[in-house]
């Protein structure tokens, strides 16, 4: 009988995008020449940009009900700052103005967020925890819809996310 790969749950899924941004980063910080910084934030873009979607799309309503309704709040309204950083940095070059207080500001917001959903006391994922949701058969949703995101990403196809709580 195939061994299979254990399913990652929801919160192990969104942990590992946290640590790949973490690394991208510091990636960055340590990496000289423009062409290769731009290359880096671009991927850092990709990764919040499809880490956003799933939570928003899939772990947040999961959680609606078990988590408090303004750590939810604030996690979408940090969300959407981080969008607008996002499409900033896409749309320009290691060679523009304040393109490195950006991607500065931009890990910041991120450190913040992520200290809030994994290791504040009460933390959105404690609270997840403490839930009645299936966080297996969650991150299974979540791991699906990540899949095809990364396929739009490659293809050059990813949109990016509305945002919900600083509507233009």
């Amino acid at each position: 009988m195939a061994k299979q790969s254990p399913t990652r749950d929801a919160l192990q899924l969104l942990a590992d995008d946290h640590r790949t941004v973490e690394a991208l980063f510091e990636k960055f910080e340590t990496t000289r020449g423009a062409a290769t910084q731009q290359k880096i934030v671009q991927q850092i873009c990709e990764e919040l940009t499809i880490h956003c979607i799933i939570e928003e799309q899939v772990f947040y309503p999961a959680v609606r009900e078990a988590a408090d309704d303004d750590m939810l709040d604030e996690a979408q309204v940090e969300h959407d700052s981080a969008k607008v950083l996002i499409e900033s940095l896409q749309a320009s070059t290691p060679e523009d103005p304040f393109y490195e207080a950006k991607v500065s500001v931009l890990k910041e917001q991120v450190e913040h967020h992520v200290y809030e959903e994994e290791r504040q006391r009460g933390s959105i994922f404690a609270q997840a925890r403490r839930s009645e949701v299936d966080l297996v058969a969650l991150g299974a949703q979540m791991a699906e819809l990540k899949a095809e995101l990364k396929a739009q990403a490659k293809a050059g196809s990813l949109e990016a996310p509305e945002k919900v709580a600083l509507r233009a």
